[in-house]
Order: C-alpha cells, then sequence, then structure tokens
C-alpha cells in the first residue's frame, strides 16, 4: 500500500492530484507523531514498497505510472 505523510500543506495537496489522476490508490497519514517516529521531518513524503521518498522523487515516480 503506497502511504502519503501530509499535513495539507500546498506540496502534500500537489501529490494528492498526481496520485489521484494516475489512479494510485494510497492511504493518507496526516498524524505529526507517527511522522515524528518514523524520523519524518518534512512532508510531504511518499512510501512505496518501503522506499520513501521525498516531494521530487514522489514527482518522478508518480508521472512514471
Amino acid at each position: 500500500m503506497t502511504k502519503l505523510y501530509s499535513t495539507h500543506c500546498p506540496r502534500c495537496n500537489v501529490l494528492v492530484a498526481k496520485l489521484n489522476q494516475k489512479n494510485v490508490k494510497f492511504e493518507e497519514i496526516t498524524d505529526i507523531n507517527t511522522m515524528e517516529k518514523m524520523g519524518i521531518m518534512s512532508v510531504p513524503m511518499l512510501l512505496v514498497d518501503d522506499k520513501l521518498m521525498d516531494f521530487k522523487e514522489a514527482v518522478t515516480w508518480i508521472n512514471a505510472q
């Protein structure tokens, strides 16, 4: 399952829109405590197959879908 760690910031919203355009099923996680426990200090972050991607990597991955 693809997971998007988000705070609904502008970049987060861009990834949500791109994921929806490509019909990629994902779970959006907005709990700050969960992100902190994972060591996530900035958002958005996209988790796919145990690989955590920042915004730029995530856009590249989504565009390739």
